[in-house]
């Protein structure tokens, strides 16, 4: 059995945290998502996360710290086991966020209240509330 390393930031500006959209047309269209993605092989995971972040979003971020780590088995049902870590984020400067449309249709900043109304999986909507 295959592993695949994924890496995810928790970006929080004035009491929200940045969700995104996937695009219609990609894998789990239409689910929110915090942004980041693969790690490539050789990579660091927190550079990974960074690099996802810029690629996904145009933010310059770094990483304050690990949040948590989640695994299970690929919902596609092939023989993978998918591990992801969520790290909180800092922006190192407050822009725009400029998405990938290939990747990403919509982005919102919400507030925990707010995220219980969004399609999140699990281990994206306990970084939303604020749990771990």
């Amino acid at each position: 059995m295959e592993d695949k390393h994924l890496v995810y930031c928790r970006i929080e500006r004035e009491g929200a945290v940045l969700v995104i959209r996937r695009a219609p047309g990609v894998f789990l269209a239409g689910r929110w998502e915090l942004p980041g993605g693969g790690v490539e092989s050789g990579e660091h995971p927190e550079a990974a996360a960074i690099r996802e972040v810029g690629e996904e979003t145009g933010l310059a971020v770094e990483i304050v710290e690990e949040r948590s780590t989640h695994s299970w088995m690929d919902v596609a049902g092939r023989p993978l086991r998918i591990h992801a870590r969520v790290y909180d984020a800092a922006e190192n400067e407050s822009r725009s966020v400029t998405l990938n449309p290939a990747e990403h249709d919509h982005h919102a900043w919400v507030t925990p209240d707010q995220a219980h109304a969004l399609d999140l999986a699990d281990h994206f909507r306990d970084a939303v509330l604020g749990g771990a």
